[in-house]
C-alpha cells in the first residue's frame, strides 16, 4: 500500500476537529520518559522517486525462502501455495480481514468460514471449528483458559516439547486469572510420559500434548496421557500440524477434547512471521464455550439457504465482561487461503504432501548419518528434526554463505524442517556444507 503523508494544513484540521491544539497533545497520555525528545534522524529529505529506490535497497538486503531454500521451521513452514489461492483472495467481493458486525450483509464471506469451518472439523476429526484465531499460540492459551472454566479448575500441565513460544504465550493470557500453568519435563525429545502422569491430579483442568511436538517427533504415549487426565475428569488439548493430518491419526482418534493449531501451512506463505491462522476445534459439550466466532447454516424466508453468526452471545462485543473470551473477530483472509487450498489439494493431495515431506525428512536422516552428522534424539518423526552440531550459530552462517536458509538453533543443535518444496539435491547440499564447514558432537 502506498504512503501519502498529510501535509501540515491538513495535520491542523484533524488535530481542530479532535479539539487539541498540537501533536504533542495527541500522545499527552503517553509517559514523558518514553517520547523521543529530539527530532527523528531521517536524514535529508527525498523525493517519491529517490525514496522508492531508497526502500527497495534496504528490502533487497532480506533473503526470502523464494530465492534461497530454507529449512527452517520451529512453527512455520515453507509449504508451496497454489496460484489459484491468490486469485481467489484477490476477488473484490471476499477482500477483507474481517468478518463484519452486519454479519448476514456479508453471506460470501460468511460461507468461506462456514466451509473453513467444516474442512477443519473433516482434518481433525472433532466436532466443531470456530471461525479461527490469531495464531496458533493464541489458539493454545484460549483452549487452556476454556478447560479452566469449564472444569472450574485451575491447574493446566503443559507436556515437556511443546513449541516454547506457545508456552510463553499461554503464561501471558493466563496471568492474572489465577490460573496455575505447569510445564511438565520432556526426556530426549518427547514428553515424560510418568512425570507427567505424576502431576496430574484431581485439580487438574486439562493436559497439552503437541504431536509432532516441538522438535518434530511423534509423542509416542499419547493414548496413557489421555487415560490418565481423563481419569480424573480433565480435559485433553492437542496441538497438531495440519499438514501430517494427511497421514497421521487425527487428535479426535486420540480422545482429544479439544484440538488446536497454527494452519499457515494450509495456503498461507510465511510472510516474515504473520498474518497467521490459528484453527480451535472442540467436541460438541464445549460448543457453547468455544471462543470467537461460529459461522452456522440455516435457512431464510423463502427456504433458501443461508448463513448467520452463531452464538454470539459468548462473545465480548455482546456480552463483554461475561464473555468466554475477549476475542471478537478472527483471521477471515488466512482461513479463506486454507479454505481454498484444502480444497484444491483434497484428501489425496494432502496425502501426497504430507508422504512427500515425511519421504524428504527420511531422505535427510539417511544422508546426515552418512556423513557422520548425528540426530540429537531418535524418535519417530513427522518432517522435522534436530541434529546435533557444537556450534550452530556458525553452521547457519555458514549454510547461508552458500545460499542455504539453515535451521532453528538449539542448545548445541540445529532444528531442521522438511518441506514439500525441498529437493533431494538441496538437501545433498545441505548435508555437504554441514560436513565440511562444521564442528558436529
Amino acid at each position: 500500500m502506498a504512503y501519502t503523508p498529510n501535509p501540515p494544513r491538513v495535520v491542523q484540521e484533524m488535530l481542530e476537529a479532535m479539539g487539541l491544539g498540537s501533536i504533542d497533545q495527541l500522545f499527552s497520555d503517553i509517559p514523558e520518559e518514553l517520547r523521543l525528545d529530539r527530532e527523528l534522524n531521517l536524514g535529508q529529505p527525498l523525493s517519491e522517486l529517490e525514496l522508492r529506490k531508497k526502500m527497495s535497497e534496504l528490502a533487497a538486503k532480506n533473503v526470502t525462502a523464494d530465492e534461497y531454500p530454507s529449512f527452517l521451521g520451529a512453527g512455520a513452514y515453507d509449504h508451496y501455495v497454489p496460484a489459484v489461492v491468490e486469485h481467489v483472495l484477490s476477488l473484490p467481493e471476499l477482500v477483507t480481514a474481517y468478518t463484519p458486525y452486519q454479519a448476514e450483509l456479508s453471506q460470501g464471506v460468511l460461507q468461506s468460514i462456514f466451509e473453513y469451518q467444516s474442512l477443519i472439523c473433516g482434518l481433525t476429526g472433532m466436532d466443531l471449528c470456530n471461525a479461527s484465531m490469531f495464531d496458533g499460540g493464541s489458539s493454545l492459551a484460549e483452549a487452556c483458559s476454556l478447560a479452566a472454566e469449564a472444569t472450574r479448575r485451575k491447574k493446566i500441565i503443559l507436556a515437556g516439547a511443546v513449541n516454547p513460544r506457545y508456552v510463553q504465550v499461554v503464561h501471558t493470557y493466563t496471568h492474572g486469572k489465577g490460573i496455575d500453568i505447569v510445564c511438565a519435563p520432556a526426556c530426549e525429545g518427547v514428553a515424560d510420559t510418568e512425570k507427567l502422569s505424576e502431576l496430574i491430579d484431581k485439580d487438574t483442568a486439562a493436559v497439552v500434548v503437541q504431536s509432532p511436538n516441538f522438535y518434530g517427533f511423534l509423542e509416542p504415549e499419547i493414548k496413557k496421557i489421555e487415560a490418565a487426565v481423563h481419569a480424573v475428569k480433565g480435559l485433553l488439548i492437542m496441538v497438531v500440524d495440519p499438514i501430517s493430518l494427511g497421514i497421521l491419526k487425527p487428535p479426535a482418534d486420540w480422545g482429544a477434547d479439544i484440538a488446536v493449531g497454527e494452519g499457515q501451512a494450509l495456503g498461507n506463505p510465511l510472510s516474515f512471521g504473520g498474518p497467521y491462522l490459528g484453527f480451535f476445534t472442540a467436541n460438541k459439550k464445549l460448543m457453547r464455550r468455544v471462543p470467537g466466532r461460529l459461522v452456522g447454516e440455516t435457512r431464510d424466508l423463502d427456504g433458501k439457504r443461508a448463513f448467520v453468526l452463531t452464538l454470539q452471545a459468548r462473545e465480548q462485543h455482546i456480552r463483554r465482561q461475561k464473555a468466554s473470551s475477549n476475542i471478537c473477530s478472527n483471521e477471515a483472509l488466512c482461513a479463506l487461503a486454507a479454505t481454498v487450498y484444502l480444497s484444491i489439494v483434497g484428501p489425496s493431495g494432502l496425502r501426497a504432501i504430507a508422504t512427500r515431506c515425511h519421504e524428504l525428512a527420511c531422505y535427510a536422516q539417511d544422508r546426515l548419518q552418512e556423513a557422520g552428522i548425528p540426530l540429537k534424539y531418535s524418535h519417530p518423526f513427522f518432517k522435522e528434526f534436530p541434529v546435533r552440531l557444537a556450534d550452530p550459530a556458525a553452521a547457519n552462517k555458514a549454510l547461508l554463505k552458500q545460499e542455504i536458509i539453515g535451521g532453528y538453533e538449539l542448545d548445541k543443535a540445529l532444528l531442521f524442517a522438511f518441506t514439500e518444496n525441498r529437493t533431494k539435491k538441496e538437501i545433498d547440499k545441505l548435508v555437504a556444507v554441514l560436513k565440511g564447514g562444521c564442528r558436529h558432537e
